[in-house]
């Protein structure tokens, strides 16, 4: 049996066309537009991630607070807005489609790098 792929949630700090490319990529992603939760609190949408064994990838630097609070989590993806563009999300986030599974990254804080 193979095993699952990540999946992603897209919060509304990362361009939606990330998605887009991700999605002609095969890669399943949602976004809090399709989500209709645009303005949510992080909390509630790291939770959301959550209950949809979703990556949650974002600019906000609040959710690694609540990562190192200890809020349960299927996983979080930070850029940095003045570095990390559209291009290094979807290559960054399809690589770790290629190598990750969910387990691998519960509970576990990556960093897009170029």
């Amino acid at each position: 049996m193979a095993a699952q792929s990540l999946r992603f949630y897209l919060d509304e700090n990362v361009p939606v066309e990330v998605a887009r490319q991700l999605t002609a990529r095969g890669i399943d992603v949602v976004t809090v537009n399709e989500l209709n939760v645009l303005g949510d609190k992080d909390v509630d949408h790291l939770q959301r991630a959550n209950t949809m064994n979703r990556v949650l990838c974002t600019y906000d630097t609040d959710f690694v607070n609540l990562a190192v609070s200890g809020v349960y989590h299927a996983g979080i993806v930070i850029g940095r807005p003045e570095q990390h563009f559209i291009g290094e999300w979807v290559r960054w986030l399809e690589l770790m489609h290629a190598v990750y599974t969910p387990d691998d990254m519960v509970n576990r804080v990556e960093y897009v790098k170029v």
